[in-house]
């Protein structure tokens, strides 16, 4: 037996607010029409804020909170597909900046929306065999800057944010266990474009995306509960990507989980992509809702398709 234990997370959102009355201004679209479909009343944009500014800041959160220096750090890995650089990485430029080790695996994932998930089962894996035991999971996405305003659908949906967990690896701990999936789909949701002449934008078929995750979650959810042994009941709190609130309903109320054992945060921050997981881990931190010992689970799904759960503990 051995796995990851969470031992402190932290997240950072830029300062700018953009409420939903904001974007009727600019878009043919109103607060009652986004919130019904969303939840999302708010969401925050960057406006001199660098991505690596916002995992620098998530970063030093969780590691406050864990108690760990940077050179106890022996894996750095960042989820995301909207760093400041194609290279160097998102990872490379947070080594520099946190002053980790030069023999810190660093390195970014992109699985989208499921980023952190696909990061943070990578982490258990390479902690296994490096000398430092702790590592540093992060998902960070600059979303704003890939949104088309042209498109009222997607425009109103994602913000600018950063979460970031501090794991410890020991062979005395329970594996998260994790159910990973993928089925490439180029049609349903993704980025098009590259560089400045085809600048990269946000595209989505928000229905079919709809019908994908309402199956795709309680699948994942099932498989990663019979692998770690576990019932719903066994599970403390549940962390859902936070892509619709409607989605999240239909999954607590299949499973009968009662509202103190989920989180919702999508109506201030939008859909954070690859963020949105790690985010809630940090408020729940500070909420005090979870602690040592507390077991949750870990649910994402997105683009790629990528979906999948994972069971965590906090140490």
């Amino acid at each position: 037996m051995s796995g990851i234990k969470i031992c402190g997370a932290g997240h950072y959102t830029p300062p700018k607010l953009v409420t939903n009355a904001d974007l009727e201004k600019i878009v043919d679209t109103n607060d009652e029409w986004i919130t019904s479909r969303t939840g999302i009343k708010t969401r925050h944009h960057c406006v001199t804020e660098t991505h690596a500014d916002m995992c620098r800041h998530a970063a030093k959160t969780a590691l406050e909170r864990a108690g760990i220096k940077p050179e106890e750090i022996g894996v750095c890995i960042v989820a995301t597909f909207s760093s400041d650089f194609l290279s160097p990485n998102a990872a490379s430029l947070l080594q520099r900046d946190l002053g980790l080790l030069n023999d810190t695996v660093c390195f970014d994932i992109n699985a989208a929306c499921s980023g952190f998930l696909f990061a943070i089962h990578t982490a258990e894996c390479l902690l296994a065999a490096s000398p430092r035991k702790y590592g540093l999971v992060l998902g960070a996405e600059m979303l704003s800057r890939f949104i088309n305003w042209e498109d009222r659908g997607t425009c109103v949906l994602f913000g600018d944010a950063a979460g970031a967990a501090v794991v410890e690896w020991s062979q005395e701990y329970e594996s998260l266990g994790a159910v990973l999936h993928c089925e490439g789909d180029s049609e349903m949701l993704g980025v098009t474009g590259s560089g400045h002449k085809a600048p990269p934008q946000i595209f989505m078929q928000g229905q079919q995306v709809f019908k994908f995750a309402v199956n795709a979650v309680p699948s994942c959810m099932d498989q990663a509960l019979k692998r770690g042994g576990k019932t719903v009941d066994d599970v403390d709190f549940f962390v859902f990507h936070q892509a619709n609130t409607r989605i999240i309903d239909l999954a607590v109320r299949k499973y009968h989980i009662p509202e103190e054992k989920y989180y919702k945060n999508i109506e201030k921050y939008g859909n954070t992509s690859a963020a949105s997981i790690p985010m809630v881990l940090s408020e729940l931190t500070e909420l005090g809702k979870v602690g040592p010992g507390s077991r949750v689970m870990l649910v994402g799904f997105g683009g790629g398709r990528a979906w999948g759960a994972a069971l965590a503990e906090f140490k």
